[in-house]
């Protein structure tokens, strides 16, 4: 199936996705809805709850044009339909009329069974542990195989390529344009010296951006939602963010997780050396990415703080607090004390 492109050009991808042209989008496949339609928080891609006549609500995801190319949102639906195959609580799409990305009026798109659940409680040990334990058994599949059209978590990607985007875009205030230019070099020269530290480490297939509002919790333990940041890269990319609080908290977090994971899948604790690093490469992408769809209406909306003097303010305190941060010795594994 070759890319499509919404008639409008562009300009503002989703301006012409109307409620109209989603309901008729999923009936295109043979789906009935009831016209109940309810837009959920969403703004990478676009994503709403649909009714069905007969049977539980569907979840339909309308992937930003230019994004991905089909290839890759395709690599992303093996991996977590290969996941699902093991009884690992991924929710992958729904195959309709024998293929799972589909196509409607120069938009792709893909249905989904709906997964209900809260965010899980990470101040409890024994559900870090849990979660830890699914990350292990994703990893010992990602493992298994490379993504071979999916991008990797990088210093390029991550923070070279976005960091020049803001300025080569005018995104930094005039006053504010040497300090910002200055710290986030010294930054990404920090994030260099991390990988440096950690050597040849390993890459594997990422759930890449494991972050809480990513996983549902339920009785029955957590599954885990919305792989399209899916990537190759180190994994303790998907445990770093698992992790919040004083050094001593987060080295107590980290042993809880890990009693988990390693259950499945062993953890090199080089990796280590990469957690203030990875923090760094996504304050500086996050950035990136909200200049890079600052274009879209519903950006300026949701994030009106954003290009702000304060927000670029605080940016490089943030990026000089972690260029101490990343000289400071890595979390160490047993460093929480008693479990």
């Amino acid at each position: 199936m070759g890319a499509m492109q919404p008639t409008n050009g562009g300009a503002h991808p989703y301006s012409e996705l109307t409620p109209d042209r989603v309901l008729n989008a999923i009936e295109s496949v043979g789906l009935r809805c009831d016209g109940r339609l309810l837009a959920l928080n969403s703004y990478e891609n676009r994503v709403f709850q649909v009714g069905m006549e007969q049977g539980p609500p569907l979840v339909a995801k309308f992937y930003r044009p230019r994004r991905w190319s089909d290839a890759a949102i395709l690599e992303e639906h093996a991996f977590t339909r290969d996941l699902a195959g093991r009884e690992i609580p991924a929710v992958p799409p729904l195959e309709i009329q024998g293929r799972t990305l589909l196509d409607f009026e120069g938009f792709r798109f893909a249905v989904f069974p709906r997964r209900g659940g809260r965010a899980p409680e990470l101040g409890d040990p024994s559900v870090l542990e849990w979660l830890g334990r699914f990350i292990g058994r994703i990893h010992a599949v990602g493992a298994l195989e490379p993504f071979r059209h999916r991008p990797a978590l990088d210093l390029q990607s991550f923070g070279i390529e976005p960091r020049e985007y803001l300025l080569a875009h005018g995104f930094i205030p005039a006053d504010l344009d040497e300090a910002y230019r200055g710290v986030s070099a010294q930054a990404l020269e920090g994030v260099r010296r991390c990988y440096d530290r950690a050597g040849a480490v390993r890459t594997l297939r990422l759930h890449g951006d494991c972050h809480v509002g990513n996983v549902l919790w339920t009785d029955d333990g957590p599954h885990f939602v919305d792989f399209d940041d899916s990537r190759m890269g180190p994994a303790v990319q998907d445990l770093w963010m698992l992790l919040s609080g004083e050094r001593a908290d987060m080295a107590r977090q980290l042993d809880d997780v890990l009693a988990g994971y390693e259950d499945f899948f062993e953890f090199d604790p080089r990796e280590l050396h990469l957690v203030e690093a990875l923090r760094t490469l996504r304050l500086i992408h996050y950035s990136g990415w909200l200049a890079r769809r600052w274009d879209d209406p519903a950006f300026p909306a949701a994030f009106p703080w954003f290009n702000t003097q304060r927000y670029w303010q605080d940016r490089i305190l943030e990026l000089r607090e972690q260029i101490a941060l990343m000289d400071e010795p890595p979390l160490a594994i047993g460093g929480g004390g008693n479990r």
